[in-house]
């Protein structure tokens, strides 16, 4: 399989429960299911290997082999294992029937470029934008520059470029960068301390060297 293939071969489930799942992640197979535009859902078993490559970017639609036939389909939700990571992580996907030319609302996420002003720092306030777009056009992310921007400027949903053919369904007023001064460092206790001692004798030796001048 390349990079660029999407195609996924499946094999039809008719065991469940827990106990079949096992058995299927066991031999290296994730369960899965498949539903949308008014179907019965189908109940799939696919390679966990496979599934693991081309679910590594967000929204990843795939050309599922079912019985021979092809069947595009979205990947809308990937439950995993917490506590587990890599291929044994992934114990489930849910997967939603796609066509060509349809359209699809999807959550892209927001990638950030460039620096902002020095001293300065960037807030990420939402990560990712609702997006309506062509099912075999989904964007990896949109991009949102804060190259030079300067304390207290902020970047709306509206302001965000979105990809040719794409919708903005987030609420257009939603903020998705800000920037902002870092607050000063809250010093520890002993810091505190040493910082108000420092200053105690620093008074101290000033008000000498001034008795000293008036001697």
């Amino acid at each position: 399989m390349s990079s660029d293939d999407n195609t996924l071969a499946t094999e039809i489930r008719t065991q469940f429960g827990k106990g079949a799942a096992r058995r299927l992640r066991a031999a290296g197979k994730i369960p899965a299911v498949l539903y949308g535009h008014g179907t019965e859902p189908r109940h799939l078993a696919v390679d966990g290997h496979a599934v693991f490559l081309l679910v590594r970017k967000a929204n990843a639609v795939l050309d599922l082999q079912i019985e021979g036939e092809s069947q595009l389909a979205l990947v809308k939700d990937i439950q995993r294992n917490p506590v587990l990571q890599g291929i044994p992580a992934l114990e489930h996907l849910d997967l939603i029937v796609v066509r060509r030319g349809e359209k699809v609302q999807v959550d892209v996420p927001v990638h950030v470029e460039g620096e902002s002003a020095p001293g300065t720092i960037h807030n990420l306030e939402n990560t990712t934008l609702l997006l309506e777009v062509e099912a075999l056009h989904i964007p990896e992310n949109v991009v949102v520059s804060i190259e030079g921007l300067e304390e207290g400027a902020q970047i709306l949903a509206s302001e965000v470029t979105l990809p040719k053919g794409a919708e903005l369904i987030t609420d257009p007023e939603t903020l998705v960068v800000g920037v902002s001064v870092p607050p000063a460092p809250v010093l520890e206790d002993e810091d505190a301390e040493e910082a108000a001692e420092g200053e105690t004798a620093e008074a101290a030796d000033e008000a000498g060297e001034a008795s000293s001048d008036d001697e």
